[in-house]
């Protein structure tokens, strides 16, 4: 067990080593996350025009979570926490979070970044290792950016399914998972945009034929999905541009009327070709009322 201020560590499902990393920048964002607060690091950002930093620091991070209604009472259970984007925004609303990481560096910067909260216990190693040392049950899981990656720590014929079976065994009566992933028919992909898990174009739009470690849904693939595993209630949010960087939040009783989206083309990871215009399609997908379908990315609220 390792100490960082007033967060704990929990390291005894850490196997030595991280099995993902952005590399050596990591080591600098540890450096931020020890020598810098929060109200520094849009500066940072700006002066360093780093994907990793803007992606694991800025504020925007946040939005996500940031409306979902979490009082005082509500226990979180945060798995995928890496680098703690979204961790001190749950720890501030809610009454504990256990987060959960695969990497020991992120699972440290996350600790230097907030190690004056005392209601965050963090989590290193593989969740299926780690969910069976858990001992309370939860009423808020939160998967952003992660479901995608079940097929990657969860061994079994069905992981997606499995992985949300293991989530609603932990989940309190009546508690709620927050699940933030990619469209793989977001309208980004098919104007250009490489899918943001392996770099190529066009990979989520055919089926992932040469992709084994990670995958996204449709809509209508997550919503069966949920049935299967016997979710009776859930919502669907769409955040714009993505769950990333979200500026809007639609939903389905407020969907983006003609000319509201206006910030088309910003990739900040990754080359991408403009095959058209972005804006004017999606004024057309939004006059037949189908924009949930080509939404970047969804947020859903699943209800145990």
């Amino acid at each position: 067990m390792l100490k960082v201020g007033k967060i704990a560590i929990d390291d005894n499902c850490y196997k030595d080593e991280d099995l993902y990393s952005d590399g050596g920048i990591e080591d600098e964002m540890l450096e931020i996350a020890k020598f810098f607060d929060e109200t520094q690091y849009n500066k940072i950002i700006a002066k360093r025009k780093d994907w990793a930093i803007l992606y694991h620091f800025s504020h925007l991070r946040r939005n996500i979570v940031s409306w979902i209604p979490m009082t005082k009472e509500d226990s979180v259970l945060e798995i995928g926490a890496g680098c703690g984007a979204i961790t001190g925004a749950l720890a501030k609303r809610g009454k504990n979070v256990s987060a959960v990481d695969l990497s020991m560096k992120r699972s440290l910067i996350n600790a230097h970044r907030h190690k004056e909260l005392d209601n965050i216990k963090l989590y290193v190693g593989n969740f299926e290792d780690v969910e069976k040392r858990l001992k309370e049950k939860y009423d808020i899981a939160t998967l952003i950016g992660v479901f995608e990656y079940a097929v990657s720590f969860i061994n079994t014929p069905d992981p997606y399914e499995e992985f949300l079976r293991i989530i609603k065994k932990r989940l309190n009566q009546g508690g709620r998972i927050i699940i933030a992933i990619e469209n793989k028919f977001g309208l980004k992909y098919w104007a250009g945009c490489q899918e943001d898990h392996t770099g190529k174009y066009f990979e989520g739009l055919e089926g992932y034929r040469n992709t084994s470690y990670a995958r996204t849904f449709s809509k209508v693939e997550l919503e069966r999905m949920f049935n299967r595993v016997g979710f009776e209630k859930w919502n669907f949010y769409y955040p714009y541009p993505d769950y990333k960087f979200p500026t809007k939040i639609f939903s389905d009783d407020y969907l983006p009327s003609v000319e509201e989206l206006n910030n088309n083309y910003n990739n900040f990871d990754r080359e991408r070709l403009v095959l058209f215009d972005e804006l004017a399609v999606y004024n057309e997908i939004i006059k037949d009322n189908m924009f949930p379908y080509f939404s970047n990315s969804f947020l859903v609220i699943l209800e145990g």
